[in-house]
């Protein structure tokens, strides 16, 4: 029997990268650290070596022009690969990405196109706080004409990465800082994977969950230990949040009459809040309970380990919400709460758990 072939998500970036840049000269990177020898967390390592500084560039601390060159060289034919290994350095290029790639199509009346990839790290990590560990995915949902990809997995950061480079919209691709680190099967073949989503991982009668990017993971840990207790839970990895279709999470809250939404963000004006209005507004006269939703506290984000233990919601917060929307006796959402918990304190608060591993 093969072995599996098992990558981590940030291997898996990589391969979609030499791949694409093998298959397609209009392919090439750019990005600060993009030839260094780390290669941004390891997903650009080793490229520049292979394809030379021509199709892999180190750029200079110039966000918004180099985002800007991206931008006009997709306009004329070139499909760029913009890293920026924080989220809130993009910030600096928001009026190219929403000013111009996100409306370049439109205002020219469907003559132009802008086939651009932005690849933003986020999320937490090492002590990066409220600089950089941000996430901020609802600010690149707000814009049409953008695509937003939230990758929970190797498999579809690498599927997912080889469609976004071969469409012609510009693609924001969000890759979540401890998403990089998750392992899983991964087909060695250049295979796309569609841009759509929501995704069901999980299928159960009792009660619908969404989530999105990493928190994905931590709600599917919660999903395994309410299933011991007999709470089957239907679980849709969103997978991408523009554009947002929700018809197949509408069907399942109809079967349901409940529904939780699970993202990486701020609770306040989050993913969440936006998928609970739609699903509430086709699925009122179905609902059995008020929709619930598990973001982040309104705070800016913080680097302690004591601070960081109380903001960020984990598998035993997911495991209470659901537990309270079912109406799970209060003491076994407790005892639920408690096993994650213990689970959790096996390993150090700055890392992913380890039992989180693909196929997803």
């Amino acid at each position: 029997m093969r072995e599996p072939r098992v990558l981590t998500a940030a291997e898996a970036i990589l391969e979609a990268q030499d791949q694409a840049l093998a298959a397609d000269p209009a392919v090439f990177l750019m990005g600060e650290g993009a030839a260094d020898p780390k290669g941004i967390f390891g997903t650009t390592a080793g490229l520049v070596d292979k394809y030379g500084p021509a199709r892999v560039m180190e750029m200079p601390v110039s966000e918004n022009g180099f985002t800007g060159i991206a931008v006009g060289a997709a306009l004329m034919g070139r499909r760029p690969v913009v890293i920026h290994q924080r989220v809130e350095f993009c910030l600096l290029a928001m009026e190219q990405l929403f000013g111009n790639a996100a409306k370049a199509h439109y205002v020219s009346d469907g003559r132009h196109r802008a086939p651009l990839v932005v690849r933003l790290v986020a999320g937490r990590g090492w002590g990066q706080g409220p600089q950089h560990g941000q996430v901020l995915e609802n600010l690149f949902a707000l814009v049409p004409g953008l695509k937003l990809v939230l990758p929970a997995g190797p498999a579809d950061a690498k599927g997912m990465l080889l469609a976004a480079i071969a469409d012609d919209n510009p693609v924001i691709f969000l890759e979540h800082r401890w998403v990089h680190y998750v392992s899983g099967e991964v087909p060695e073949a250049p295979l796309p994977a569609p841009l759509d989503g929501p995704r069901r991982i999980l299928a159960g009668g009792d009660v619908t969950v969404v989530a999105a990017s990493y928190m994905t993971l931590e709600t599917r840990h919660a999903a395994a230990a309410l299933a011991a207790e007999g709470v089957a839970v239907d679980l849709f990895d969103l997978r991408v949040a523009r554009p947002l279709v929700t018809d197949a999470i509408q069907e399942s809250v109809r079967r349901t009459g409940r529904l939780l939404v699970v993202d990486t963000g701020w609770k306040t004006f989050g993913l969440g809040a936006e998928i609970v209005a739609r699903v509430t507004e086709s699925c009122f006269a179905d609902m059995a309970a008020p929709p619930r939703r598990v973001g982040l506290p309104d705070h800016p984000t913080p680097s302690s380990r004591a601070l960081a233990e109380a903001y960020y919601p984990r598998a035993e917060h997911v495991a209470g919400a659901i537990g309270a929307l079912v109406g799970l006796p209060d003491a076994r959402v407790a005892a639920v709460h408690a096993t994650l918990a213990a689970e959790r304190r096996q390993v150090p608060l700055d890392i992913p758990h380890p039992s989180f591993k693909g196929p997803f």
